[in-house]
């Protein structure tokens, strides 16, 4: 007879430990609303994730989630970074065995800018062409500041379809500090690059821009915790699912487990744990995450 899997075997630890448990708190948070589309964007020098307005800027959010899921950010890196303003990308790519490119670009979308959606320090807006406020397509920024008084009142002002998660707002703020350069003038007359040299190895490339699962408390909470926590687990899981009443995922690059059974998270790494960890209640992760923007 063959030996159980670790999926099988991690199945089984935490439902023993979530019966030992035995608290309280309901497996799923009650009354909880969906939330809003996130992309999850992987970079060589941390992730961002974002949370997208999906209902204030309906066109806009569309017009973004197209260029990810046709996949036309992979390879990209921001080209434009400049000190106390913002962090740019989109516009251009660079593939591995070539020099950089375009993004493909498609139709221009209707400019959905409200002044109930500022340009404060987090928020991710689309750019455009100056003096055409319903020209933009590809390429985005990321406030690193409050540029309200700027950009909310700049060529009909710039729309505002996304928020940066607070935990990987820090990676944000790690590539806004890294040195720029002016690489052969515009458009790269103020590229951040990880190292005094212009090539493919130190852009701020974008390995992968992802859609993940938002709908469930338990897919913010794990999200959460992928972000805060990627030596642990990761950026994205190799696999998930739902038995028994609980939902688990698994990290292939880390060999762990999240999971959620009887309003407990847990954790299991078969390497260096014999059994499952008790991260703590369901109610209370779902508290941080959404504190954090998820």
């Amino acid at each position: 007879m063959s030996s159980p899997s670790p999926t099988m075997k991690f199945l089984a630890r935490l439902l023993v430990a979530s019966l030992l448990a035995l608290c309280a708190a309901a497996p799923v948070l009650a009354g909880v609303v969906p939330e809003n589309t996130m992309v999850r964007i992987q970079t060589n020098v941390g992730l961002l994730d974002f949370k997208l307005l999906d209902a204030e800027a309906p066109a806009t959010v569309a017009n973004f989630r197209g260029y990810v899921s046709r996949g036309d950010y992979v390879d990209s890196f921001f080209h434009r970074s400049i000190a106390s303003f913002i962090i740019q990308a989109g516009g251009y790519r660079w593939p591995d065995g070539s020099n950089y490119g375009l993004v493909p670009t498609q139709p221009p979308v209707v400019n959905e800018f409200s002044p109930t959606r500022s340009n404060l320090r987090g928020t991710v807006a689309m750019a455009k062409v100056d003096g055409q406020p319903n020209s933009a397509t590809n390429q985005w920024f990321i406030n690193m500041v409050n540029n309200a008084a700027n950009l909310d009142n700049q060529n009909s002002g710039f729309t505002v379809f996304a928020r940066v998660t607070a935990t990987t707002m820090l990676n944000a703020d790690q590539m806004a500090g890294l040195p720029r350069y002016n690489v052969n003038g515009t458009p790269f007359t103020s590229v951040p690059l990880t190292q005094a040299t212009w090539g493919r190895p130190y852009v701020i490339r974008i390995l992968a821009a992802t859609e993940i699962p938002s709908s469930s408390p338990v897919d913010r909470i794990f999200n959460y915790l992928e972000s805060a926590y990627p030596a642990y687990v990761g950026a994205l899981p190799t696999w998930s699912g739902e038995a028994y009443y609980f939902t688990y995922r698994y990290y292939a690059g880390a060999n762990s487990y999240l999971g959620e059974k009887d309003g407990h998270i847990w954790y299991y790494a078969p390497a260096w744990m014999t059994d499952v960890y008790d991260l703590g209640t369901t109610e209370s992760w779902f508290a941080t995450a959404t504190a954090n923007g998820y």
